[in-house]
């Protein structure tokens, strides 16, 4: 009985995504868990922003969610755009509404659209499969 063991070379370009994929999943979880928690200051600084606290809800579930999907190598990409869209709202409600600096949500987008661009293929895959 003979067996065949395929092995499969592992890039470090790829290393590399997954470790910065893990590393922006842990930086959402706290945040999305103190949202969806009802953190003071969550529940405050979304006051402020004025849209209601049913919103605080809808970021932090996203947030949540794109976290989790960062880790899944089918969704890794669609989660990253999807982060993406999350913080480029994040950024435009520092500068405009909140009058706070953007430059760690502007990180955050930078890390997530660097995922989503270095993970289209998945997105486009994933298009294709849900169209």
């Amino acid at each position: 009985m003979s067996t065949t063991v395929t092995m499969r070379r592992v890039r470090p370009g790829s290393v590399a995504l997954w470790v910065v994929q893990v590393v922006l999943a842990v930086g959402f979880v706290p945040t999305a868990l103190m949202k969806l928690s009802g953190s003071p200051v969550m529940v405050d600084l979304f006051a402020d922003i004025g849209a209601g606290q049913w919103f605080r809800y809808v970021v932090g579930t996203l947030e949540l969610a794109g976290a989790i999907g960062l880790l899944i190598p089918r969704l890794c990409g669609p989660a990253a755009l999807g982060l993406a869209g999350i913080m480029a709202g994040a950024v435009v409600t520092n500068v405009f509404v909140l009058g706070y600096s953007p430059v760690v949500a502007f990180a955050y987008l930078l890390v997530a659209a660097s995922i989503a661009w270095f993970r289209r293929s998945a997105i486009s895959e994933s298009v294709r499969r849900y169209s």
